[in-house]
């Protein structure tokens, strides 16, 4: 499902605009912890050391923590904001770039990171064809995307948690995004449906927008970019204590394969 028509400043302005979001100390941790998972799953398919370019970077967090883990790690984000925050927090230089218009060697990479990145994009194929590009043959293209076939999008609808319009251009099922890969020259290798990073967050926020006036409150409050609202605020509340209740139905989802986000791994198989 694509939408069309993506303004300029779409990336710049709601739960993109700049600043650090609340709590974002607090929250280190679990950031460090989501970065590991995401090492995980990219390493069954590249391990370090090899070269690797996170597309989508935003403040440069996951390349940093590449680098550590001994990739050849370097990232393109769109968004000055991003590399400004990048530079600031991490010490890390982004290229400002698009999928689409980032100028890398050709064959000059082993993997490819795009989390959460071609739900932003009108033309996902192209993207991919890009990013084969780039890689040698043989290597890897790690994607994170909403699922559209997930538990949390049937029982939340226009409300859903990602669905974020208008800064989300497409929304996929595992069974298209799979086909999608095939048509551009990618075996999927793994799929995974049972994420901490987005997963059981999604699940509860998503619930809990059936009765905000503003969808996705919390999360924007979180991002300065909310006002406070006192029926939204009340409703926020009085549903923190069911956030463990969410989490359990989001794994039950996730077994079923029917996760909120899908993370996927897949090769390049080029043709000869």
């Amino acid at each position: 499902m694509t939408i069309g028509g993506a303004q300029p400043d779409d990336h710049e302005t709601g739960a993109y605009r700049p600043g650090a979001p609340r709590l974002a100390g607090l929250a280190a941790p679990l950031l460090h912890r989501f970065d590991r998972r995401r090492l995980a799953l990219l390493a069954r398919g590249a391990p370090p050391p090899g070269r690797l370019l996170d597309g989508g970077a935003g403040r440069g967090r996951f390349v940093a923590a590449a680098r550590v883990a001994g990739y050849e790690a370097c990232g393109i984000e769109p968004s000055q904001r991003g590399v400004d925050g990048a530079a600031a927090s991490y010490g890390v230089a982004l290229e400002r770039a698009t999928v689409e218009t980032a100028q890398v060697a050709p064959g000059s990479l082993d993997a490819v990171t795009l989390w959460h990145v071609l739900e932003h994009v009108d033309d996902a194929g192209a993207a991919l064809d890009a990013v084969a590009g780039w890689l040698r043959p043989g290597g890897v293209v790690l994607v994170g995307v909403p699922n559209l076939a997930s538990l949390q999008a049937r029982l939340a609808g226009d409300r859903w948690y990602h669905l974020d319009l208008p800064r989300h251009r497409t929304h996929f099922t595992p069974k298209g995004f799979r086909a999608l890969l095939e048509a551009h020259g990618f075996e999927t290798v793994r799929t995974t449906h049972l994420l901490l990073e987005h997963n059981p967050f999604g699940m509860w926020q998503s619930l809990v927008n059936r009765t905000t006036r503003t969808p996705n409150w919390l999360y924007h409050a979180l991002k300065r970019n909310a006002r406070f609202d006192a029926h939204d605020a009340a409703v926020t509340a009085a549903a923190l204590p069911l956030l463990p209740l969410a989490a359990a139905l989001e794994a039950l989802a996730g077994a079923a394969r029917r996760g909120g986000t899908i993370a996927v791994l897949a090769r390049w198989r080029p043709t000869l």
